[in-house]
């Protein structure tokens, strides 16, 4: 890891020392880095980029929870009833496949220019990852377990509680953990497109300045915000699929 990002530092030092690429286009490392610095003690001193951080953070968080509201539910529906998964499925992998940045001015139009537009269409295109995991993970109980449960007597809902849903946990993890990356881009796209007062709107202006180390900067911010988020959905499944955290950490060790 170590390795990669010395490589990709120098790189990039090496293009920009050469002029291979306009400042204005790339700027040096170092601009980068004294630009991150000035953007972190605005931060620290509660500065105006801390409440448009705490905009874009609160449009994350909202987006992610809806989606995921929303995204467990269609995901059981398809993954426990025919009709889910014969008439809900195809619409929602149609509905997936459309360019959804384009329905951020039908977002903007319907919600205003708010931070429901933002939050809208973050759900929007962290939802079908989360309905994909869910359906595949309850699609995933062994069959003779659910066999020893229909021997047992069991309902479908204590079915669906007790045996599917814990065996599921795994790829439902795994479309949240996709979720949360998605969710982040939907919150900038929505900022870009629908104005706003998060980070999103800082890079627009910055990047109409061509201020483009100010641009790289906020981007960097941001992807500690997308990280920081993806890691929180991972420590939570490790905690709650702990019979899989061996199998995780070998992963990405």
């Amino acid at each position: 890891m170590t390795f990669v990002f010395v490589v990709f530092i120098g790189t990039w030092q090496l293009v920009t020392s050469f002029g291979l690429v306009s400042p204005i286009i790339l700027p040096t490392p170092m601009e980068t880095l004294n630009d991150m610095i000035f953007v972190g003690r605005n931060l620290i001193s509660g500065g105006y980029m801390l409440g448009s951080l705490w905009i874009t953070i609160l449009e994350v968080i909202y987006g992610f929870a809806l989606a995921i509201a929303i995204g467990f539910s269609l995901g059981v529906l398809v993954g426990e009833t025919a009709f889910g998964e014969k008439a809900v499925m195809p619409y929602l992998v149609a509905i997936d496949t459309m360019p959804k940045v384009a329905f951020a001015p039908l977002f903007v139009a319907w919600l205003g220019f708010g931070i429901e537009s933002k939050v809208a269409l973050a759900a929007f295109i962290a939802t079908f990852p989360i309905v994909v995991g869910t359906a595949a993970g309850l699609h995933a109980a062994d069959e003779n377990a659910r066999m020893l449960f229909k021997t047992m007597g069991a309902s479908r809902m204590q079915t669906l509680i007790k045996m599917k849903l814990p065996m599921g946990l795994p790829q439902i993890f795994t479309g949240l953990k996709i979720g949360a990356v998605g969710v982040m881009a939907g919150a900038i796209t929505g900022e870009f497109l629908g104005g706003g007062k998060g980070f999103g709107e800082l890079i627009r202006v910055a990047a109409s300045q061509l201020n483009t180390p100010r641009v790289f900067s906020l981007i960097l911010y941001l992807s500690l915000v997308g990280l920081a988020l993806y890691l929180i959905v991972q420590w939570t499944q490790r905690k709650v699929v702990f019979w899989q955290k061996e199998t995780v950490g070998s992963y990405d060790a």
